[in-house]
């Protein structure tokens, strides 16, 4: 699962790459040093349950690490209720199906 992580890291940062690119602010360089920065600054906590994923302050979402929950598959992505908790409605993706379509710089997208 490790491989897959550092893709959707690689994603999370490719997205946030297209919307700075798109913004007015600032010239080529300082775009790559905003970049850079944001992608300097994604976390990967694991826990018991779950892998936790962090952008600057804030959580962009939980990511399935046990085999066994009863309501999701290992490797699901959840989007984040809280700090600590992720809403347990419905996955919006799976890091081990290479899907990445749902995922954006703020997080995965809503359903």
């Amino acid at each position: 699962m490790q491989k897959q992580l550092e893709i959707l890291k690689e994603k999370i940062v490719q997205d946030y790459f297209q919307w700075n690119s798109r913004t007015e602010y600032g010239d080529e360089d300082t775009k790559a040093e905003r970049v850079q920065e944001f992608a300097d600054k994604i976390q990967i906590a694991e826990g018991s349950k779950y892998i936790k994923i962090i952008t600057g302050g804030s959580v962009w979402g939980f990511i399935v690490k046990t085999e066994s929950d009863k309501l999701f598959k290992q490797g699901d992505i959840l989007k984040a209720a809280s700090w600590a908790a992720p809403a347990r409605n419905k996955p919006r993706g799976n890091i081990l199906e290479e899907n990445y379509s749902w995922v954006r710089w703020t997080g995965p997208e809503y359903l």
